[in-house]
């Protein structure tokens, strides 16, 4: 038998839902799901801190950005790591996410559309960065939902008084790395707080008047078949920085 070490000065993650197949946690904004080459120094993980929590080996069967919130599901055994990593594959599994976005959108709702290239991991696949432009764009898909709008009385560039948001639901079809970040940006609504695709005026607006500085992109529901055919939806609640922004910008929602 595996020794599993336990961590008592890490705080518990939340687990959503448990079963003796299968476990999904609310994942903390900022952590890491496993160890990477790029975050070094780091020594806090998802997959070891769940590991410790529950006594038991997890298996991760999808990924979210380190600094995305929200519903993360492992499996507990490598045969259904199998089930729910074809499951994913397989498009069988229904995901939303809230953001808050720069602007007004256009619509009430609408789909994104547009192929994404593939990013490479700049040190896991050094060997296959070379072959990176013959990859085709792989097709990528994204519904959207409006939630709630507003206009603030700050300016995040100097020739505007106000500055707008939008609340919004996203519903990705397609899993492409950093789609929803890169989809947002391409269609000039880049998702506040994001450091890679965003608007950094808008950026630091927001951290200079409401206080929040984290990517504001949470994994809101996560719906999947379990191994013994229940459909199952696993919600997970916004964060405090979340509740902040909700409050401050007058957003009457409970998430």
């Amino acid at each position: 038998m595996t020794e599993l070490a336990t961590n008592n000065h890490q705080q518990p993650l939340q687990i959503l839902y448990q079963d003796e197949h299968c476990i999904a946690i609310n994942k903390p904004a900022g952590m890491l799901v496993h160890r990477s080459w790029l975050a070094k120094h780091e020594t806090t993980f998802v997959l070891q801190t769940l590991r410790d929590q529950i006594g038991q080996l997890v298996y991760p069967v999808h990924r979210l950005d380190r600094p995305t919130s929200g519903v993360l599901l492992f499996a507990l055994n490598s045969e259904s790591a199998k089930h729910f990593s074809q499951a994913f594959e397989q498009h069988q599994v229904h995901k939303t996410y809230l953001a808050v976005v720069r602007g007004y959108m256009p619509t009430e709702q609408g789909s994104i559309d547009y192929p994404l290239s593939v990013i490479r991991d700049k040190i896991a696949d050094k060997h296959s960065i070379a072959n990176t432009d013959t990859k085709p764009d792989q097709p990528a898909q994204t519904d959207w939902q409006l939630i709630d709008s507003t206009e603030q009385p700050f300016a995040a560039r100097a020739r505007y008084k106000t500055s707008r948001y939008s609340l919004i639901k996203l519903c990705p079809t397609t899993g492409r790395k950093h789609q929803l970040r890169r989809h947002l940006k391409h269609i000039f609504h880049p998702i506040i707080g994001d450091t890679s695709y965003g608007d950094h005026h808008q950026n630091r607006a927001i951290r200079a008047h409401i206080g929040v500085s984290r990517l504001m992109l949470h994994a809101h529901t996560l719906t999947f078949t379990n191994i013994d055919g229940e459909r199952i939806t696993a919600q997970a609640q916004v964060d405090e920085d979340w509740q902040k922004m909700l409050e401050d910008f007058n957003w009457k929602y409970h998430f």
